[in-house]
């Protein structure tokens, strides 16, 4: 329980220490078609960690990865995602952001190329490392738009732009079994690669091309302050361990949904298995909701009904035998309670340090990405060993878990 206590040794002469943007005028706030091209690139950017999901078992069969091991493809992307939100995305508080979006837009066309011409196992997971790596840009993109957002709408803002990151996680399912059935698993990197290129061009010249002067600092420094942010502030720890058990949660569902769709009784296409991730799209439409009950300070209320949402979705997934629609009903409901906590978790952090947003951002997402590599791994065992009951119960043992946790710390944070 020591991580719930706060370091009372974190006195302000040590905050003083770290990096922080200096100080600017008031952000005149973020225009309704800057705020649609940082969602537009949002998803795209995240799609390339999640396409892989859909074609699992076209992977594993071209590579010879038996089935209870082919989660580790989606595994290597959220480790590489895992770097790059430490690694990368608190650079967002140092340098210019314009150039460092687009910078790493460019070379996430680079390693999506080189996913799409693997020629063996070995060059498709390490590709596929560095793509996730690469997307962590979309971290700092949200970062961008919480800091141009005008206070008394950021929240909204940032459910506005993290819709776009949802709407990418699910429409990748579609998108990639269609492509997949129509010309391979293989095109679907090598076309986002052409869109991704396409995208840098734009925020290139679409981005503010003026922000507040950094100050200078040592990388590792830099890096230390992140950590320092965790010491420092108890609502992170928190919300960072909720954001890994409810993305745990998220691809027990996702990661392994694939294996029995595809097999009999539904013997279901690329393209069948991928409208499923349709279903999913309410979650995302719930973002600008979520974000204006946490502006006016309900987001212990959205965290605590979206906890017991998520728990109740995986009755009617654990009956999708009966009836697809079921699978449909539970997506729906998973969906929109994880995208809930997830837009809660981010307003409610960027809130308490706005000095600091891209590290924390980084910082919270990292635990995002743990959940999401661990959760993908476990369900495609559970899935081996004790089928589609063993990875419901898995993923409903989850929230409860995530429910506890949130309980037990009611006294930090809205």
């Amino acid at each position: 329980m020591n991580m719930w206590v706060t370091n009372s040794a974190a006195t302000e002469a040590e905050r003083s220490n770290e990096p922080s943007q200096a100080t600017a005028p008031s952000p005149p706030g973020l225009s309704g078609l800057t705020t649609l091209v940082f969602a537009i690139a949002c998803g795209l950017s995240v799609a390339n960690v999640y396409f892989a999901h859909p074609l699992l078992d076209a992977m594993a069969h071209d590579f010879a990865i038996a089935p209870a091991s082919v989660g580790i493809v989606v595994t290597v992307t959220q480790i590489g995602y895992a770097l790059g939100l430490f690694f990368i995305v608190p650079l967002g508080d140092l340098f210019d952001r314009r150039k460092l979006i687009a910078g790493q837009a460019v070379l996430s066309t680079v390693a999506l190329i080189a996913v799409g011409i693997a020629p063996n196992a070995a060059m498709l997971l390490a590709s596929l490392a560095i793509v996730g790596l690469l997307a962590a840009v979309v971290q700092v993109l949200v970062a961008y738009a919480a800091d141009l957002a005008v206070p008394s709408q950021r929240g909204r803002a940032v459910g506005t732009v993290t819709s776009g990151v949802i709407t990418g996680i699910l429409l990748a399912r579609f998108v990639a079994g269609v492509v997949a059935d129509f010309a391979g698993w293989r095109w679907v990197y090598l076309v986002s690669a052409a869109l991704t290129l396409a995208m840098s061009v734009v925020l290139y010249f679409m981005l503010p091309r003026h922000e507040a002067e950094r100050p200078r600092t040592f990388y590792p420094r830099l890096l230390g302050s992140v950590l320092l942010l965790f010491v420092q502030e108890p609502l992170l720890r928190v919300r960072a361990v909720l954001a890994m058990l409810i993305f745990a949660t998220f691809n027990v569902l996702w990661a392994p949904m694939v294996l029995p769709l595809s097999a009999a009784p539904f013997s279901l296409s690329h393209t069948e298995i991928g409208l499923f991730g349709l279903a999913g799209v309410a979650g995302a439409l719930g973002a600008r909701w979520t974000g204006g009950l946490v502006d006016r300070g309900r987001g212990q209320l959205v965290t605590g009904l979206a906890l017991l949402l998520m728990i109740a979705a995986w009755l009617p997934i654990a009956f999708m035998g009966s009836s697809l629609w079921l699978l449909v009903a539970g997506i729906v409901m998973l969906d929109l309670a994880i995208q809930a906590i997830h837009v809660t978790n981010q307003s409610l952090i960027f809130a308490r340090r706005p000095d600091a947003r891209s590290r924390l951002v980084g910082g919270y997402m990292i635990f995002y990405s743990l959940g999401s590599a661990l959760g993908s791994i476990a369900s495609t065992m559970a899935y081996g060993v004790f089928g589609w009951s063993g990875v419901c119960m898995l993923g409903a043992g989850i929230g409860i878990l995530a429910l506890l946790v949130w309980a037990l710390t009611l006294r930090l944070g809205q």
